[in-house]
């Protein structure tokens, strides 16, 4: 059989390749199972696997589906998938390619808020220490929808507990896709006027989660998290809670509750104002009292009648001080005096060659019985040198040898035995008068005696 009857493998996949983007029941298939080696690729293209009990299949999710996609996968998570099998012809492997995924059991949205809240709880925007609420703001900021019923809840709220206040409405959307935006940009607007606002309320009335959707989103938390204003929340009804509601300083149920908790009512500071204002007056009054008295007593005391008692002790202190610092200076004055005197004295010139002329006879005298105890010194270590001298003289080897011994050398070593040299060797003898060089002929060990 020739070679021409095989197929190559590049021709065998594109032809399995086609039977499966032929075949209708493969073009939309609705799978059930498990996430399995999940990772995400580039450019948000996720690879996974699904699998059940019996069986696994590859699955790919590319960005143009991804990226509409309201929560995270997650290993071991069960889903429904929507998509048509293929056969990617690199690997030769039929695979899914994903067209929509929600989870099984829970819907997408729900989902995607508890990983939300999860993730914020992890950064730490949700346990926060949250910015105490002004007591008594000057300007608030009301971030909601121009139109309905929140923004009349809130002014009218605002008018009736604290007609003071000064509000400024930044109108946006609260439900849509161009709602984030807008209310990220009305964030970063009072944000650029910091200083102006005292307070920031952003509101919105019920509906369901997709309607709510747009304050769970990252960047209206962002905004939130960003702002050095602080911000009430009120969106949706009690049970409804999104990312805004928990990120923000404060969270209240309905718009009307957040406008009364963001100002005091009007009425009551007045007359918290009248009460302070009463208790002030009487304190003053009180003090007032209090000083009237002391001042009298003051004028009716005798210090005050007869003022020269207040100063009198001082007068004689100051004169007994005076006396004593009078005393003390002449004392110190006579003192310089008489150190004075004894120095002049001991310049006058007699004085002076006078201790002179003691001083060189003590010397002179010193001079005497320094020369007197060297000589005795000096004749002490003559005698002892003397002495060892000749106790080193009459131990010498030069004594022995005037007594007619000699010493045997071998290459400047002394010869002490006969085990030391050998015939033939060149020994220089050492005598009282000179030196001997000779050569050994014989060798002869002593006898020992029995």
């Amino acid at each position: 059989m020739s070679n021409s009857n095989y197929l190559s493998v590049s021709t065998l996949t594109k032809y399995l390749k086609r039977k499966f983007d032929a075949d209708p029941h493969l073009q939309k298939v609705l799978v059930m199972g498990e996430v399995s080696n999940y990772r995400p690729g580039n450019q948000r293209h996720l690879y996974f696997s699904l699998k059940d009990e019996g069986a696994v299949i590859s699955a790919a999710l590319f960005n143009y589906a991804s990226r509409n996609l309201p929560f995270e996968l997650e290993e071991g998570m069960k889903v429904l998938v929507t998509g048509r099998v293929s056969l990617y012809e690199p690997r030769g492997s039929y695979q899914l390619y994903v067209d929509n995924i929600q989870p099984d059991g829970i819907g997408a949205l729900y989902l995607a808020l508890e990983q939300l809240k999860k993730k914020y709880y992890e950064l730490g925007y949700i346990d926060r220490p949250k910015k105490p609420l002004p007591k008594y703001p000057k300007k608030i900021a009301v971030i909601t929808s121009p139109t309905g019923s929140v923004i009349q809840d809130i002014l009218t709220t605002l008018e009736r507990r604290y007609p003071i206040v000064d509000v400024t409405v930044f109108p946006t959307r609260v439900q849509g896709k161009e709602a984030t935006a807008e209310i990220v940009q009305a964030f970063n607007e009072v944000e650029r006027r910091y200083q102006q606002y005292d307070l920031i309320i952003l509101a919105r009335g019920g509906g369901s989660i997709e309607d709510l959707w747009c304050f769970n989103e990252e960047p209206v938390a962002e905004a939130i998290m960003r702002s050095s204003i602080p911000v009430i929340s009120s969106v949706g009804h009690e049970t409804d809670t999104t990312i805004a509601d928990l990120i923000a300083d404060l969270r209240m149920p309905t718009p009307t509750a957040a406008a009364e908790v963001s100002v005091p009512e009007l009425t009551s500071v007045q007359r918290e104002i009248l009460q302070n204002q009463e208790r002030l007056l009487y304190t003053m009054r009180q003090r007032l009292e209090l000083h009237r008295k002391q001042l009298e007593r003051l004028e009716t005391s005798y210090v005050l009648a007869q003022p020269r008692r207040l100063y009198e002790p001082y007068l004689q202190q100051l004169d007994h001080l005076t006396t004593s610092l009078n005393h003390q200076t002449q004392l110190y004055f006579n003192q310089l005096n008489q150190r004075l005197t004894q120095w002049t004295n001991r310049m006058n010139p007699q004085h002076i060659t006078n201790q002179t002329l003691r001083y060189a006879n003590g010397l002179n005298q010193l001079e005497g019985q320094l020369l007197h105890s060297w000589d005795k010194y000096f004749e002490h270590k003559k005698q002892t040198f003397s002495y060892y001298t000749g106790v080193l003289d009459a131990y010498s080897p030069l004594q022995t040898l005037k007594r007619g011994y000699s010493i045997a050398q071998k290459d400047d070593q002394i010869i002490t035995t006969i085990h030391q040299v050998k015939p033939k060797d060149q020994l220089t003898i050492q005598l009282k008068d000179g030196y001997l060089t000779t050569q050994v002929q014989e060798v002869n060990e002593k006898e020992t005696e029995e």
